[in-house]
């Protein structure tokens, strides 16, 4: 197990990404030519991290096999910045999650406990608001969790996130990404939420900000006790990191759905079936196995997409 752990810092401690531009030849299968599509041209943009790349690529793939003209601007750093293209005009599509949009894009502080309101309530804001339309979602949930190794969860009684505060004050280290760290509903908007203050429960200086592709491995290590984690990423089970219950359901649901502009949606509503099958198989067990490829395996985020498309019979 020392060995297998040893060697899943080293692959995912490489942060391989892949160029951005690289898309390989697919055939329709399931996924038929549109003949209304040929030659619209839809810019299809993403975040930076794993689940993200493998999604845009999947939009990728899936949309020049139904014969748009394509182009493949994923990997753009950041939540916001990746919106920000969107809004702009800069691009058209991207997949999205429900309490991102919410509470990061519409600024909405109570997340909706229940999933199928969250992504209404998403949907009809944002449309009503920036004409961006919202598709119906995927089961998958990427939401954020506090990931502990088993023996500072056994060493401590660690079950939930309320009980971080069973380790003592000068033991709480935490490991966050960037990104999260300042969200409301990330890092500081839950410390928030669990009653604890940071500089004080938490001191800053216990606090250290990596990048996602090094943090999982940094909370497996030790490096800190406890590591801000999302729910569908293949390290967690990888590294055997346990995660926290959210006993008091702060993080919103995080459903992934495809959003667009409204300008092409209303052009091409044809896009909208080709995404129905797809969302419908992307489970938190898919996605999960899939981010695995990428950051325990090595594979490349386009191949993994391609192959899983495949696999469903969607392309060729």
């Amino acid at each position: 197990m020392r060995v297998l752990v040893a060697l899943l810092l080293l692959v995912t401690s490489c942060g391989l990404r892949p160029a951005s531009a690289f898309v390989p030849p697919v055939e329709p299968g399931s996924i038929r030519p549109v003949p209304a599509l040929e030659g619209t041209r839809v810019r299809v943009t993403s975040k930076e991290f794993t689940e993200q790349l493998v999604l845009g690529k999947i939009a990728v793939l899936a949309l020049t096999a139904a014969g748009a003209d394509v182009t493949d601007q994923t990997n753009v750093q950041g939540s916001v910045n990746a919106r920000a293209s969107l809004t702009r005009g800069d691009a058209d599509l991207m997949w999205e999650y429900t309490g991102t949009g919410w509470i990061t894009y519409l600024g909405q502080t109570d997340p909706l406990p229940d999933p199928k309101e969250q992504y209404a309530a998403v949907r009809d804001m944002d449309l009503r608001r920036n004409g961006i339309v919202w598709l119906p979602p995927a089961p998958l949930n990427n939401s954020y969790s506090i990931g502990v190794t088993r023996a500072t969860a056994e060493k401590y009684g660690l079950r939930k996130i309320s009980d971080m505060t069973k380790i003592p004050v000068a033991q709480r280290t935490y490991c966050v990404d960037h990104e999260t760290f300042g969200r409301d509903d990330g890092f500081l908007g839950m410390l928030r939420g669990y009653g604890l203050e940071y500089g004080r429960d938490i001191p800053s200086q216990n606090v250290r900000r990596l990048s996602v592709g090094v943090l999982y491995n940094a909370v497996a290590s030790g490096q800190c006790a406890m590591g801000m984690v999302t729910t569908t990423d293949g390290r967690v089970k990888a590294l055997g990191l346990v995660l926290l219950e959210d006993d008091r359901k702060f993080f919103p649901t995080y459903n992934a759905a495809v959003t667009m502009r409204r300008q092409l949606a209303d052009a091409h509503p044809e896009i909208a079936r080709i995404f129905a099958p797809i969302s419908a198989k992307l489970t938190d067990d898919v996605i999960r196995d899939l981010n695995a490829q990428v950051d325990v395996d090595g594979d490349v985020p386009v191949l993994v997409a391609r192959d899983w498309l495949r696999a469903q019979g969607f392309v060729r």
